[in-house]
């Protein structure tokens, strides 16, 4: 906790006197251009891996970025979804899956997470990326590269039933994109549902 009360510090002392227009500007009005659905590792930051400012990205961190198809209902995550497409209007979604991501570990591998059931439940979203990259126990690291790929395709297929993104997309003002971050290298790679393409 010290850490992050210094780091507050150096926020208010280095960082927001240089931003306090952009800051400003911001306390009344609220207009990102991008849904960025991310993992909730701590490795990975949205804001920095897209050299993005405050402001520019409406951010939902999950673990494993899933995306649970839609169910009527009260849910966090769909409620996020709805709110950047249907009120904020944001023209594009990314959907960035990682490297080495426990939660796509932990089901390449089939570990046992008896002791862990909320997140056993919750990894029940990545069912459909799971059998198409057929993983199992003892799965090479390759595996998991595979299922990480498989599972961001899959959480795509996933937004495209919230009603909200289902409209935007029938009517053309938005765009589904699929990221692929490498921690290692700080690439990160485009994925298309025909063929995964090295970007950036």
């Amino acid at each position: 906790m010290p850490d992050l009360t210094e780091g507050v510090a150096r926020f208010r002392r280095d960082v927001y006197p240089a931003k306090a227009d952009l800051f400003a500007h911001l306390a009344a009005h609220h207009a990102p251009s991008t849904l960025f659905v991310g993992c909730s590792d701590a490795r990975v930051v949205p804001e920095l891996i897209t050299g993005s400012e405050p402001g520019e990205l409406f951010v939902v961190r999950t673990a494993g970025n899933l995306v649970p198809a839609y169910t009527p209902g009260t849910d966090g995550v769909a409620a996020s979804i709805e709110y950047a497409v249907a009120v904020l209007g944001v023209s594009d979604i990314v959907v960035c899956g990682h490297s080495a991501c426990g939660a796509m570990t932990a089901l390449a591998e089939r570990r046992d997470l008896t002791a862990a059931p909320a997140v056993a439940g919750w990894l029940r979203h990545a069912d459909a990326a799971q059998a198409v990259s057929g993983t199992g126990a003892g799965a090479a690291a390759s595996s998991v590269d595979a299922l990480v790929r498989h599972n961001v395709l899959a959480q795509l297929a996933n937004l495209a039933t919230h009603p909200a993104v289902a409209r935007a997309l029938a009517a053309g003002t938005v765009t589904l994109h699929g990221w692929v971050f490498d921690i290692a290298t700080g690439g990160v790679d485009v994925l298309a549902p025909a063929a995964p393409a090295h970007a950036a």
